[in-house]
């Protein structure tokens, strides 16, 4: 293994966490689909261990199926489901929870591998702790987020989906700069530039748009004012502030037009970055090429948004819409690392 770990870098390493990585990219496509297809409520017990074992006889999937008629999900909007639409929505939620449970097993078992061999580069053994604890958290809050719509809710609290999602694009984002980390080395110090704060900050901006895609997602604001770039005729919704202070989480027009608005700055921002490598030195090559390929990916993702918008919402282009947001933030976290390096 010459060559491929040093005292400071450990590319088997930086591999198991990019692995990491994609499982959760994985779990979080699967969890838009989760959301989108209203089966997040079918499975209404938490047990780490032994939810990992679907049910498995007529019996087990009727006591499963009993428990999920006590919801208000079921009485409101489910009324008279059949077994087989029920185990159909089930499957999602199993999968989706047997994902985040996959990542535990992905992280935690070679975690304690390269620990022991000494292999994880001294300075990168608190992040990988820190990231240990932010995949049990968010367990933890996944559970959190689905008890609120469990009694008195057709669907869980918009705000809860929110911080479920924000927490697994941190971890995911986090393994991501953690993997560059551990596959390059230490970068050397570099002279203040511009460079660096725009960059972390389109990163910031593609993580808080997610976060609002989560409220558009949850409060099922896609399904509302279909048109572009109006508003349902108008520049400004008439009913942005339809519920006050509340608008902001539950109002459908208002997260509606957050979202239009983050993206618009997203999209200001990327072709700023994209236009001034192309002007100056201070850039090598593959940090150019990153910078317009991260512009690329953010308009691409802003016209499948609006198509997206305008079709009503359709699932299988929502949870393609979703699914390059994480490929966009994973895109922009590589370039706010890269920019902080010489």
């Amino acid at each position: 293994m010459a060559g491929f770990s040093t005292p400071d870098r450990s590319r088997p390493v930086a591999l198991w966490l990019f692995a990491t990585a994609v499982v959760v990219f994985a779990l979080v496509v699967v969890g838009g689909a989760t959301r989108l297809t209203g089966s997040g409520l079918s499975i209404t017990e938490w047990q780490p261990v032994m939810g990992v074992f679907p049910p498995s006889t007529d019996a087990a999937w009727a006591d499963a199926f009993r428990k999920y008629q006590a919801t208000t999900q079921y009485r409101d909007l489910n009324a008279g489901m059949s077994m087989a639409a029920f185990q159909s929505i089930y499957w999602w939620e199993w999968t989706h929870r047997l994902l985040g449970r996959l990542v535990g097993v992905v992280f935690a078992g070679p975690l304690v591998g390269f620990a022991l061999l000494g292999r994880i580069p001294r300075r990168l053994i608190v992040r990988c702790l820190v990231l240990l604890a932010l995949g049990g958290l968010q367990g933890l809050v996944g559970w959190w987020m689905v008890k609120s719509g469990l009694e008195g809710r057709v669907a869980v609290a918009p705000e809860r989906l929110a911080i479920h999602l924000g927490l697994a694009l941190v971890l995911y984002g986090a393994l991501i700069w953690t993997a560059l980390e551990a596959w390059f080395g230490p970068g050397r110090p570099i002279r203040p530039t511009l460079w660096r704060p725009a960059a972390v900050t389109l990163m910031l901006l593609v993580f808080v748009q997610c976060l609002l895609g989560a409220l558009v997602a949850g409060n099922q604001a896609g399904l509302v004012d279909n048109d572009w770039p109006l508003m349902n005729g108008h520049a400004f919704p008439t009913d942005y502030w339809v519920a006050g202070w509340r608008s902001l989480l539950h109002g459908q027009a208002a997260v509606q037009f957050n979202h239009r608005l983050v993206a618009y700055a997203i999209l200001a921002l990327a072709a700023a970055l994209a236009v001034g490598a192309t002007r100056t030195r201070l850039l090598t090559p593959p940090a150019r090429v990153l910078t317009w390929i991260v512009a690329g990916l953010v308009l691409t993702q802003v016209a499948m948004g609006i198509a997206t918008l305008m079709a009503h919402a359709p699932l299988g282009m929502s949870e393609a819409h979703q699914a390059l947001a994480a490929i966009v933030l994973a895109g922009a976290t590589t370039l706010a690392w890269r920019n902080r390096r010489a």
